[in-house]
């Protein structure tokens, strides 16, 4: 995943641009609604509330396809 990089005047790091649900939701290929539903039932990514709108972390999402990941893949070994 690129994420665009806003720079941080405090520590001169750069930082991470926060994704919209539309951008999470075109970056994982589902509708918004998905993400809405994942999101009530504690299933996505973190998000995190920016006045009345969500967003979400470059690093959060990654982890969270991790774990997805890892969790299938426990699935798959404990199928065989």
């Amino acid at each position: 995943m690129t994420a665009k990089m806003i720079p941080n005047d405090a520590s001169r790091e750069p930082r991470e641009a926060l994704l919209s649900v539309a951008e999470l939701a075109a970056f994982l290929g589902v509708p918004v609604a998905t993400i809405y539903r994942w999101r009530h039932q504690r299933r996505g990514p973190i998000g995190y509330r920016v006045g009345r709108h969500v967003r979400y972390r470059p690093r959060d999402i990654e982890r969270w396809l991790q774990a997805q990941r890892d969790a299938d893949g426990n699935l798959e070994t404990n199928a065989t």
